[in-house]
């Protein structure tokens, strides 16, 4: 689901509030979990899952296109670990055959 496919879904479920409306409250919350991580805080959402930072070492990688090796700097990445509910809700939802088990990497 894209952004903009969610502020369409939330429009749909709430006729009285405006596109602009939603489209505002999906880029606020999304910039607030944003600087939050930025700042180096975890942010938890409840019954869905919690984002925090992971800290990758400098290693050397692999260009893919020449083979050649690259230097990676330390840094650090955004991690994303389910809530019980959500990993529940999808597991049921998978049992069920609800959806085609595709992903967005596999449409076309």
């Amino acid at each position: 689901m894209t952004k903009s496919e969610l502020i369409e879904r939330l429009g749909r479920r709430q006729p009285e509030l405006t596109a602009k409306d939603m489209e505002l409250a999906v880029g606020t919350i999304l910039a607030e979990v944003a600087d939050a991580l930025a700042q180096g805080r975890r942010v938890e959402i409840r019954r869905f899952g919690s984002f925090s930072l992971r800290f990758r070492q400098a290693r050397i990688g692999r260009n893919p296109r020449t083979g050649g090796q690259v230097p990676l700097t330390a840094k650090h990445v955004p991690h994303f670990k389910p809530g019980k509910a959500l990993r529940t809700r999808v597991d049921q939802g998978r049992r069920r055959g609800t959806r085609t088990g595709r992903t967005t990497r596999n449409r076309r």
